[in-house]
């Protein structure tokens, strides 16, 4: 399905173009944030200021997928790696600060695809958490990020503008515009979109205002979802979708750049679904799935065929196992009191279907990896509450270990893949010679503990170290409230 938009003056072509250019301006992270363009309130954070820094001695997981190396020194000049290599290669550049690490690990800076401002406070209500959530973000090891999906994009774009700019600590982001959802959506913030000529309008003015990519939602028909698709890629936008009424397969051919949840939300073998329609019952259908039957495996081809990629976000889900484990005492204190006891209260763990359905999602997005499909990977802070940012994105890397996935994988997925999705693997992804410095120090070895993850002390963003205990303490019983 094609849709085409006929401008019909010259000056709407130049304004289309002006649009673009800013969108392009707004979506690119501005020059390195070196410590004299951050606020004092930032400063605050900061552990490690100097320009010139060699971290010595540490263990070298590059986000490129291949083993760890130990004993390697990193140096950043500048905001940019200027050397990566053996502690004699590197030796001991004069003027640098000096890290010690042979008891750490350093790998890129996380680059997370599902990732939201709002966390749910009650009755399909979203509150936004514009103070808290930023801070928590780069406190996990999260440097960049893109916003799954928005119900307050104006806030969320002034977010994005004052991290650049120094005031706020945060990561740089992608911020998706208001969701592309059809009528009678579940969240009554979401906007009703019904026909293509809503969609190409909402697509082109959210642009106009600096959003970089776009959610497609349950209920949008395939006609309106292929006319959002066509403007956002006519401006080089991407877009992405958390599907019901359209299968994945239908999405892939519109064009679609991206599907969340894994394959959680495909309702593709659902039997006799009506078109452009949500069907119920699709659980039992992951259930009796053969992942060796050619309705899986074809699918899984034609995603990778059409250059679809697939979000992984198994920390929204994973409460419906049986025997997980609850969150961190950390992300419990980062509540707001109130809220907390609401979330702890819905955390019922066990039941035979929840465990089945988790362990077949798993299965899923493994068997997509393995076939050669571009996995990348976010947290998806909604659904119960129980799901904070920074301590989910730490705890998403061990799912990915969990899936089957090496130590290795999973920081590739994290890091290089997202860097790739959003079109910023020259600076960002990878630790490597001319890269930003984004770099994240952790105790300990993750191949032989995955605790390691949580035992994150430096945070570079920039090649401005900040210090990630301090950000995490810093929201104590703010998440839900501000």
């Amino acid at each position: 399905m094609t849709h085409t938009r006929h401008w019909s003056t010259a000056s709407t072509r130049l304004m289309m173009v002006l649009g673009f250019f800013f969108a392009l301006v707004s979506a690119a992270p501005s020059a390195a944030q070196s410590l004299e363009r951050l606020s004092p309130p930032v400063r605050e954070f900061v552990s490690v200021s100097a320009d010139h820094v060699l971290i010595r001695g540490v263990r070298l997981i590059d986000g490129t997928g291949v083993p760890a190396r130990d004993g390697m020194s990193i140096e950043i000049r500048d905001g940019r790696i200027a050397s990566v290599g053996t502690v004699a290669e590197v030796g001991t550049p004069e003027g640098a600060e000096i890290i010690e690490a042979a008891d750490h690990t350093v790998i890129p800076g996380l680059v997370m695809l599902h990732e939201h401002l709002f966390y749910p406070s009650g009755q399909a209500r979203y509150n936004t958490n514009e103070i808290s959530f930023p801070p928590l973000y780069l406190a996990g090891g999260v440097t960049t990020m893109r916003t799954g999906g928005s119900v307050d994009t104006y806030t969320d774009l002034r977010v994005a503008q004052h991290v650049e700019e120094g005031r706020i600590p945060g990561p740089h982001m992608d911020v998706t515009g208001p969701y592309l959802e059809g009528p009678n959506g579940f969240v009554r913030a979401m906007p009703q979109l019904s026909s293509p000529e809503e969609a190409r309008a909402h697509v082109n003015f959210w642009m106009d205002q600096g959003a970089t990519s776009f959610k497609a939602y349950n209920l949008i028909d395939r006609e309106t979802l292929g006319a959002a698709i066509d403007a956002a890629h006519a401006r080089g936008a991407k877009v992405t979708g958390h599907l019901c009424s359209i299968t994945y397969r239908e999405a892939a051919d519109l064009g679609i750049d991206n599907l969340e949840h894994g394959f959680f939300a495909a309702t593709d073998w659902v039997a006799n679904k009506p078109p452009d329609q949500c069907p119920t019952g699709a659980n039992q259908t992951y259930l009796d799935l053969d992942l060796e039957s050619p309705a899986f495996k074809d699918l899984v081809q034609h995603l990778i065929a059409n250059d679809v990629a697939l979000t992984s976000t198994l920390t929204v889900v994973e409460r419906r196992g049986a025997d997980r484990p609850v969150p961190p005492q950390g992300a419990q204190d980062a509540m707001l009191p109130q809220l907390h006891e609401q979330v702890m209260a819905r955390l019922v763990r066990g039941g035979s279907d929840g465990q089945a359905l988790l362990d077949k999602y798993m299965a899923m997005e493994k068997a997509f990896y393995d076939a050669g499909g571009m996995l990348v990977v976010g947290t998806d802070p909604t659904g119960g509450g129980d799901v904070v940012p920074g301590y989910a994105n730490q705890r998403a890397l061990q799912i990915l270990v969990e899936m089957g996935l090496t130590v290795e994988q999973a920081i590739e997925v994290a890091t290089r893949n997202g860097a790739q999705y959003l079109d910023q693997s020259s600076e960002i992804g990878t630790i490597e010679v001319g890269k930003r410095a984004d770099l994240v120090l952790m105790r300990g070895d993750p191949s032989s503990n995955l605790d390691a993850f949580r035992a994150m002390t430096v945070v570079f963003k920039d090649g401005v170290g900040y210090d990630s205990a301090r950000l995490f303490q810093s929201v104590t019983g703010w998440v839900g409230v501000r």
